[in-house]
């Protein structure tokens, strides 16, 4: 199929994908979710199960499924792999002491068939926070240059002010959008 045919079979209709937004506990995936659908992040409580949101972002419907990060629900999470378009994992860059755990967590979900040639977006939040590792140590600590089988992206951000969500975003969805072009 071609760009102009694809571009103009998106305009047609609103493109809709299904989003996993998955990290450890208190990385922040439920304020990014909040962040991005407007709404009001005081509030948020850590998932305790599911939190699922459908977001309007540029021509898309996007609905993202957070599934909670606690250790006891992370062996649920291959549940939700099945027409999941992209990932997006969200890692505490000021939990230092978590950064190993962070990483095999990180590296089971690349092994899953199901979720093989996926993009994977990666924010590396709570960048406001002074104990924060930068983004370079992030994909350091992830070894994302090894990645070769899927497109992938790590985005500073910060969750509370939305900075660097949009950027994030936006590489998500182009990168969706060529694979889904091929």
């Amino acid at each position: 199929m071609g760009l102009f045919s694809f571009l103009s079979r998106l305009k047609a209709q609103k493109a809709k994908l299904r989003v996993l937004v998955l990290g450890l506990d208190n990385a922040g995936k439920s304020t990014i979710l909040a962040s991005l659908a407007d709404e009001e992040i005081s509030t948020v409580t850590p998932t305790a199960g599911l939190n699922i949101k459908t977001v309007q972002h540029q021509k898309y419907e996007l609905t993202m499924w957070d599934i909670g990060g606690q250790k006891s629900i992370r062996k649920y999470w291959k549940k939700y792999y099945k027409d999941t378009d992209a990932v997006i994992y969200v890692v505490d860059s000021s939990d230092v002491a978590r950064i190993g755990e962070t990483y095999a967590e990180f590296c089971q979900l690349l092994l899953e068939p199901q979720l093989s040639g996926h993009p994977v977006l990666v924010f590396a939040n709570k960048q406001d926070l002074s104990s924060a590792l930068t983004q370079a140590k992030v994909a350091e600590e992830l070894h994302l240059p090894s990645i070769s089988d899927r497109p992938w992206q790590i985005q500073a951000c910060c969750a509370k002010t939305g900075e660097g969500l949009k950027e994030g975003m936006e590489w998500m969805l182009e990168a969706v959008s060529v694979i889904s072009s091929k």
